[in-house]
C-alpha cells in the first residue's frame, strides 16, 4: 500500500504496508525462514544479507508498526524488554532519566538492577503530576520515560505537556531531551504519542498488537533520522531481533487489532461499572469511567480507553478466594489477549518493585489487575460475581 494512498488506521491494520506479495500475489506475508541471503556479485546485495540484521518478514512488520504509529522508523525485537534495553543504550553513564513511578515491574528491574550499576541515574516520579516532573529535572536529565495509562493504577500523563517540559529543558542546557512513551496499554490504534510530541514509542507487542497470548515481541518507533542507523546497529549487534515466524504471527494477529480493541474497551467499561457496585470492592481504576480523574485528558490525547481495569478489594483475605474460584477468567500474568486474565500485581508483575514504592503507588495486597478479553461481558461479570461471593 503506497504511502500516498490515504486510508484509515483500521484499513492499514488489515492490509499492512504491503497488502500482497508482488511475485506470487499471496495476501499473507511470506515467512522467510532463511538465515542468510545470496549476493548477486561482489559488493552487491539484494538489501538482505543476514536475518539478524534484516529479514523481509520482519521488515514488513516493522514498516507496518511504524506507519500505524505515524513514525518513519520501526524496529522489532524479541520482547518489549529487549526493545527498551536497546533504547536505553542511547544514553551514557552520568545521564539522568525521569521515569513514571507507576510502571511495569520488569522495567523497574531493568533500569534499577541492570543499568544503574553502569552509571545511569533514574528518578521515579508521579509523571501525571507535571510539577513533580519539573521538580525532578537536573542539568543532566536527558529523557522522561512514561507509561500512560500506567501499569497498574491507570494514571494518565499529559504527553504533549511532558514533551514540552523535556524539550525545553534540553534546549536550556544545550543537549537533547527525549520523551519516551510506553504505549502498550492503548496500542497505536488508540494512541499515537509521536503526534503529541513524543520522540520514541515503545511497545510490548506481546500484548494488544499480537493479541492472542501466543508470542513475544517488542517495538521501537521514532522519527529521528540522526539516530536511526545507531538504533538499527544496536538491534543487529545485540541480536535480540524478532524471528521471521514470530514476525508473521504478529502480522496475522495485528489484522484484528481494531475490532479487538473496540470490543475489549466496550467490555472493560461494562465490567468496571459493575465492579463499582460490588460490596467487596473498594476502588475501581479504569480511565473510561467518567469519574476517573484523568478521563478528560485521555479523551484529548487518545481515541479509546483500552481493556485494562484494576480494582482494590476491601479485604485482602478475599484475594486468594477470588483467584482460586474464578472459572472462566484465567489467573495468569500478561495482558491484551483475547482471553480475560486476572493478575495479582504485588506477587506477579510488580514483585521486583520495593514494597515501600509499591505502597506509595497503590500496589497493595488488595489490588487486582484485570485484562478484559473478548468474551461476552455478562459472562465475565458472572464469573467475577460467583468467585467474589
Amino acid at each position: 500500500m503506497s504511502e500516498d494512498y490515504n486510508c484509515s488506521q483500521e484499513t492499514i491494520i488489515v492490509h499492512g504496508v504491503t497488502p500482497y506479495d508482488s511475485r506470487t500475489g499471496a495476501i499473507s506475508t511470506p515467512i522467510y525462514l532463511s538465515s542468510t541471503f545470496r549476493h548477486p556479485e561482489l559488493f552487491q546485495s539484494t538489501g538482505f544479507d543476514y536475518s539478524r540484521s534484516l529479514n523481509p518478514t520482519r521488515l514488513e512488520l516493522e514498516n507496518t508498526i511504524a506507519r500505524l504509529e505515524k513514525g518513519r522508523y520501526g524496529l522489532a525485537f524479541a520482547s518489549g524488554m529487549s526493545a527498551i534495553s536497546a533504547l536505553i543504550k542511547l544514553f551514557a553513564p552520568g545521564d539522568h532519566i525521569i521515569v513514571s513511578i507507576d510502571l511495569y515491574g520488569g522495567t523497574y528491574r531493568l533500569f534499577h538492577d541492570i543499568y544503574e550499576p553502569y552509571g545511569l541515574h533514574f528518578s521515579w516520579v508521579d509523571t501525571d503530576d507535571l510539577e513533580a516532573t519539573k521538580n525532578a529535572l537536573r542539568p543532566g536529565t536527558k529523557a522522561v520515560f512514561i507509561e500512560t495509562p500506567s501499569n497498574p493504577m491507570m494514571k494518565v500523563t499529559d504527553i504533549r505537556a511532558t514533551a514540552d517540559i523535556i524539550h525545553s529543558h534540553g534546549q536550556k542546557h544545550g543537549q537533547e531531551g527525549y520523551l519516551i512513551v510506553d504505549n502498550t496499554f492503548l496500542s497505536p490504534y488508540y494512541q499515537n504519542p509521536l503526534e503529541l510530541g513524543a520522540d520514541f514509542v515503545v511497545h510490548s507487542g506481546t500484548k494488544y498488537i499480537s493479541g492472542h497470548n501466543d508470542t513475544l515481541s517488542g517495538f521501537i518507533v521514532h522519527d529521528d533520522e540522526t539516530i536511526a542507523e545507531k538504533l538499527r546497529f544496536l538491534q543487529m549487534s545485540e541480536g535480540g531481533t524478532l524471528s521471521p515466524f514470530e514476525s508473521w504471527l504478529i502480522l496475522r494477529g495485528l489484522k484484528t487489532l481494531a475490532v479487538r480493541m473496540d470490543r475489549q474497551s466496550e467490555n472493560a467499561l461494562v465490567v468496571a461499572m459493575w465492579l463499582q457496585t460490588h460490596p467487596k470492592v473498594e476502588s475501581v481504576y479504569y480511565v473510561g469511567l467518567p469519574d476517573h480523574p484523568h478521563h478528560e485528558l485521555s479523551l484529548r490525547q487518545s481515541k479509546g480507553f483500552g481493556g485494562m481495569v484494576s480494582f482494590s478489594l476491601k479485604d485482602s483475605a478475599d484475594v486468594a478466594s477470588l483467584l482460586k474460584n474464578i472459572r472462566l477468567i484465567l489467573f495468569a500474568e500478561s495482558l491484551g489477549g483475547v482471553e480475560t486474565l486476572l493478575t495479582y500485581p504485588m506477587v506477579q508483575t510488580h514483585q521486583a518493585i520495593p514494597p515501600d514504592m509499591r505502597e506509595r503507588t497503590g500496589v497493595t495486597d488488595r489490588l487486582m489487575r484485570l485484562s478484559v478479553g473478548l468474551e461476552r461481558a455478562q459472562d465475565i461479570i458472572a464469573d467475577l460475581k460467583q468467585a467474589l461471593d
